[in-house]
């Protein structure tokens, strides 16, 4: 029997989170790695347009369990269902997401199969000689990597931060098989209601935004974010930041960029002020475009940047928001 590659595939309302097709294209190698196949998992209620889109980005077989049980996410009937899942197809590997209820999900699972779980994973890759999967993941506050594995108990579990992987190629042409598998959870069973549901108002989206302005420790204080702030809006951008400028309290952590922050894939990443630390490098590197206005001409930024502006932030930043005040006005 082929090793077994599995994805929560995690949705909300009827809508996949773009994390869940990420990690698909993830498992896509490390199933070549292993001579295995990728499957997905899809949980909730009349989802399956989700299941037939796990197979358009690549998953070969989808488990769907689809039960007005699990029309929106409890810990208990999500576990259940996947854990159950687990103990009859015993997958080799079961990536989830790092959201919110990833993370809420991942540990119930975890504890339920007796496993191993690493968390805010960066990293995915097969260890040639054993075929065991290397969780790779920051520690110590992001000063070194952790190369974390779980060689005794099945299945691997990790979870992955949105935005480590790239997105993989939608394909409506693909085949596969959608195995329909049932709760066998009442809703009388569930502890857990829920009476109401008010959505959190999202501020910050800087995972999937197109285009990003940081900033760092070269601002020299808070009011720096103004000016990051007037640049972002001209570009329809959002505002990130280096973990230092966190740490000091100029802004909210859900702008921090890098090991300890988000990770993001922009079109284009502006580094106003950022040395470039390896922690901030990892989280950012893998923008299609990135621009770093520092003053340090041996700053570490400028080795991985498409294009890098030696000078004072202050100068440059103004210049480029009075370049597209003018462009816009003219527009």
């Amino acid at each position: 029997m082929k090793p077994k590659v599995w994805v929560f595939v995690e949705q909300e309302e009827g809508e996949a989170h773009p994390v869940s097709w990420e990690l698909i294209g993830k498992a896509q190698e490390l199933a070549r790695d292993l001579e295995g196949e990728v499957e997905a998992l899809v949980l909730g209620y009349q989802v399956e347009p989700i299941a037939k889109e796990a197979l358009f980005y690549g998953a070969e077989k989808v488990y769907l369990i689809d039960d007005p049980v699990l029309e929106y996410y409890r810990n208990q009937s999500y576990a259940h269902g996947v854990t159950e899942l687990c103990r009859k197809y015993r997958p080799e590997i079961l990536l989830l997401g790092a959201t919110t209820l990833g993370r809420d999900l991942a540990g119930s699972i975890a504890t339920a199969l007796e496993t191993g779980l690493t968390a805010d994973v960066t990293g995915l890759e097969i260890d040639p000689e054993t075929k065991n999967l290397i969780m790779t993941r920051p520690a110590f506050g992001g000063n070194i990597m952790a190369s974390i594995l779980c060689p005794d108990h099945r299945p691997q579990m990790s979870t992955v931060r949105p935005r480590t992987f790239p997105l993989p190629e939608k394909d409506p042409s693909r085949q596969g098989k959608i195995i329909r598998e049932e709760l066998g959870l009442s809703e009388e069973e569930v502890k857990v209601k829920r009476v109401d549901f008010i959505p959190k108002e999202k501020t910050v989206n800087l995972e999937y935004a197109e285009v990003i302005v940081s900033g760092g420790r070269g601002l020299g204080g808070p009011e720096g974010f103004k000016l990051l702030g007037e640049l972002a809006e001209l570009l329809g951008a959002e505002v990130g930041a280096s973990r230092a400028v966190v740490d000091a309290g100029w802004i909210d952590y859900e702008h921090q960029v890098g090991q300890t922050g988000k990770t993001v894939r922009p079109k284009v990443y502006i580094a106003c002020g950022i040395s470039g630390a390896i922690q901030h490098r990892v989280g950012m590197q893998n923008s299609d475009f990135i621009l770093a206005i520092n003053t340090d001409p041996e700053a570490p930024i400028f080795r991985i940047a498409d294009l890098g502006v030696v000078g004072d932030l202050y100068e440059v930043v103004p210049a480029l928001i009075e370049a597209l005040k003018k462009e816009k006005s003219n527009g």
